[in-house]
């Protein structure tokens, strides 16, 4: 048998580009960004910034 007759399974490979990601967001491990649009936002008299998740857009905000 040679490698020419092996048919790859398209659906493993799929599942694999789907969840490349966001298995390490739901494990916490996000790649936070700093959200250009609204660099600073003035709350309760603290500077505060807008981070954003690349992988799965989730927003959180940080004061500094």
């Amino acid at each position: 048998m040679t490698d020419d007759n092996v048919v790859p399974l398209r659906r493993r490979q799929r599942r694999r580009k789907k969840s490349e990601g966001d298995t390490l967001c739901r494990a916490g491990r996000h790649r936070w960004e700093v959200v250009t649009e609204s660099k600073f936002d003035v709350r309760q008299g603290r500077l505060v910034t807008l981070l954003r998740c690349s992988r799965c857009g989730h927003e959180r905000t940080e004061s500094r």
